[in-house]
């Protein structure tokens, strides 16, 4: 999110290259179909008329798919979507990675493949919000896509639980909470309720603050609609994101970029969501991130793709050492996308820094003694 003032006037330059592209612009944009997109996209949930884009191999990146159901007390229920690649002992931390807005959870695809490369002991979750991926329906039968912070926030909490369930847990492990963009929001606003108890190791937010963010909503609408609106093919749409530079990694963009569309009756592809209808939550998203983010408990890592997205009150809170900052300048938006192994690099190494599950601690003075050894 806080890229996107940037990404504005180049993706507007580069959704018109040279050559002629694959994808083309109707002649008649219906602006209230599910074709514009925010930087990162989101979930219409299919009608008979629509079908999900042909899944990618997430085999590759995670170990078990799951859609987990929830029922609620006022007769609504859930079916909430995720990928998980458990840890490997209960003392091994559980990196909990939510997407951005519009996205999905398989852009942590080859970040969370990367990860279990560095720390094989490490679970991963990656979830999906309501209307990106998972579907919540009201009691009437009806899909709620309220998509207010505090309600994200309970999602991802819940996600996590039914996980331990699936499982059969007997607790759910310690966790790091990662995010990006709006996701990174959400994981601050988990933390800083306390909605995991002392279950939090720490928090990693990745390229999105307060300051900026607020300051690029102004311009979302126009972003949304400098957009394609439909794609001839995934290969068509893969292209485009590379073309515009909202991606940067074909790889990565492969893995990713068809969980976020949808095809038609005619064959086209369109966006998974109309992010355009989600404007009265965007300042819900961001607003009052900063404190939260340095008031919660758990270690902090922000990560960045330029200095100048820091607001005020994160300067100071960097300069007082409160929270570890990275920055990587040679990375767009999508930082896990586009640089994954060098994101894994320092995550891996902040959870090592935090996780002391393993420390073993030297023998006590009484001990030894006890045992008849000289100290």
């Amino acid at each position: 999110m806080s890229d996107l003032a940037k990404t504005f006037a180049k993706a507007k330059l580069n959704s018109l290259p040279p050559e002629p592209p694959l994808y083309e612009e109707p002649e008649h944009e219906d602006d209230s179909s599910s074709a514009s997109s925010m930087s990162s996209t989101g979930t219409v949930i299919p009608t008979s008329s629509q079908r999900p884009a042909p899944s990618v191999r997430w085999s590759d990146y995670f170990a078990q798919e799951f859609y987990l159901e929830q029922k609620s007390s006022s007769g609504g229920h859930a079916k909430f979507h995720v990928y998980l690649t458990p840890p490997s002992s209960p003392k091994a931390p559980l990196l909990v990675l939510h997407h951005g807005a519009g996205s999905s959870a398989l852009s942590f695809a080859l970040f969370a493949k990367e990860v279990q490369k560095q720390l094989p002991d490490a679970g991963v979750l990656a979830v999906e919000a309501r209307d990106h991926g998972s579907v919540v329906w009201g009691p009437e039968g009806h899909v709620n896509n309220d998509l207010s912070i505090n309600v994200l926030s309970q999602d991802m909490v819940d996600m996590m639980y039914l996980t331990q369930a699936k499982m059969g847990w007997t607790e759910l492990p310690t966790v790091v909470l990662i995010g990006h963009s709006l996701g990174g929001a959400v994981v601050t606003n988990a933390a800083s309720k306390g909605l995991l108890g002392n279950k939090v190791l720490g928090y990693v937010v990745l390229d999105v603050v307060e300051g900026s963010a607020m300051e690029a909503l102004k311009h979302m609408q126009t972003y949304l609609a400098s957009r394609p609106s439909t794609f001839p093919s995934l290969d068509a749409a893969i292209e485009w994101h590379i073309r515009s530079r909202t991606l940067r990694n074909p790889q990565s963009a492969r893995a990713s970029v068809p969980s976020l569309l949808l095809q038609t009756p005619d064959g086209r592809w369109v966006w998974r969501t109309d992010l355009s209808t989600t404007e009265g939550y965007w300042e819900n998203w961001f607003s009052g991130m900063s404190s939260k983010f340095l008031g919660a408990k758990g270690a902090k890592l922000l990560l960045l793709a330029g200095t100048d997205r820091l607001d005020k009150e994160l300067m100071i809170g960097q300069m007082q050492g409160k929270f570890q900052l990275q920055v990587f300048p040679a990375a767009g938006h999508f930082l896990q996308e586009d640089q994954p192994e060098k994101t894994a690099d320092v995550v891996v190494e902040f959870v090592k820094r935090n996780d002391h599950s393993t420390l073993v601690l030297p023998p006590k003075v009484s001990d030894l003694l006890a045992q008849g050894k000289k100290v």
